[in-house]
Protein backbone atom coordinates (compact mmCIF):
# COMPACT_ATOMS: atom_id res chain seq x y z
CA UNK A 1 0.00 0.00 0.00
CA UNK A 2 1.45 3.71 -0.64
CA UNK A 3 -0.79 5.04 1.61
CA UNK A 4 -1.43 4.17 5.64
CA UNK A 5 -5.11 3.57 4.47
CA UNK A 6 -7.00 2.26 1.82
CA UNK A 7 -8.91 5.50 0.65
CA UNK A 8 -5.60 7.56 0.74
CA UNK A 9 -3.88 4.31 -1.64
CA UNK A 10 -6.71 5.14 -3.86
CA UNK A 11 -6.64 8.73 -3.66
CA UNK A 12 -2.54 8.86 -4.52
CA UNK A 13 -3.63 6.12 -7.49
CA UNK A 14 -5.88 8.11 -9.12
CA UNK A 15 -4.04 11.25 -8.82
CA UNK A 16 -1.10 8.83 -10.38
CA UNK A 17 -3.01 7.39 -13.29
CA UNK A 18 -4.87 11.21 -14.17
CA UNK A 19 -0.99 12.49 -14.63
CA UNK A 20 -0.16 9.46 -17.24
CA UNK A 21 -3.48 8.98 -18.88
CA UNK A 22 -3.32 10.79 -22.00
CA UNK A 23 0.83 10.13 -22.60
CA UNK A 24 -1.01 6.35 -21.94
CA UNK A 25 -3.36 6.63 -24.36
CA UNK A 26 -1.67 7.89 -26.84
CA UNK A 27 0.86 5.52 -27.09
CA UNK A 28 -1.49 2.62 -26.93
CA UNK A 29 -3.00 3.62 -29.72
CA UNK A 30 -0.02 3.52 -31.83
CA UNK A 31 0.84 0.09 -30.86
CA UNK A 32 -2.64 -1.23 -30.78
CA UNK A 33 -3.03 0.25 -34.70
CA UNK A 34 0.46 -1.66 -35.44
CA UNK A 35 -0.60 -4.44 -34.42
CA UNK A 36 -3.96 -4.69 -36.16
CA UNK A 37 -3.47 -2.58 -39.15
CA UNK A 38 0.71 -3.57 -39.63
CA UNK A 39 0.67 -7.37 -38.34
CA UNK A 40 2.72 -6.94 -35.72
CA UNK A 41 0.60 -9.84 -33.20
CA UNK A 42 3.37 -12.26 -34.39
CA UNK A 43 7.22 -11.42 -35.82
CA UNK A 44 7.54 -12.80 -39.36
CA UNK A 45 11.44 -13.98 -38.93
CA UNK A 46 13.07 -15.31 -36.23
CA UNK A 47 16.36 -13.75 -34.50
CA UNK A 48 16.26 -10.52 -32.21
CA UNK A 49 17.87 -8.70 -35.84
CA UNK A 50 14.97 -9.54 -38.06
CA UNK A 51 12.42 -8.70 -35.66
CA UNK A 52 14.23 -5.32 -34.80
CA UNK A 53 14.17 -4.50 -38.45
CA UNK A 54 10.61 -5.64 -38.64
CA UNK A 55 9.12 -3.14 -36.17
CA UNK A 56 11.50 -0.54 -38.24
CA UNK A 57 10.24 -1.10 -41.61
CA UNK A 58 6.37 -0.87 -39.72
CA UNK A 59 7.06 2.02 -37.73
CA UNK A 60 8.65 3.97 -41.39
CA UNK A 61 5.07 2.29 -43.29
CA UNK A 62 3.31 3.95 -40.75
CA UNK A 63 4.43 7.38 -40.30
CA UNK A 64 4.63 7.20 -44.18
CA UNK A 65 0.86 6.72 -44.58
CA UNK A 66 0.29 9.34 -41.69
CA UNK A 67 2.23 11.81 -43.33
CA UNK A 68 0.08 11.42 -46.88
CA UNK A 69 -2.91 11.76 -44.50
CA UNK A 70 -2.27 14.37 -43.06
CA UNK A 71 -0.74 16.19 -46.81
CA UNK A 72 -4.22 15.48 -47.91
CA UNK A 73 -5.66 16.97 -45.45
CA UNK A 74 -4.00 20.28 -45.45
CA UNK A 75 -3.92 19.91 -49.47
Amino acid sequence: MWGRNQKETLARLKAWNDAVHQTRGRIDKIFGTRKRGYGLRRMRWHGLAKAVMQIHVTAIACNLRRTLNILAVAA
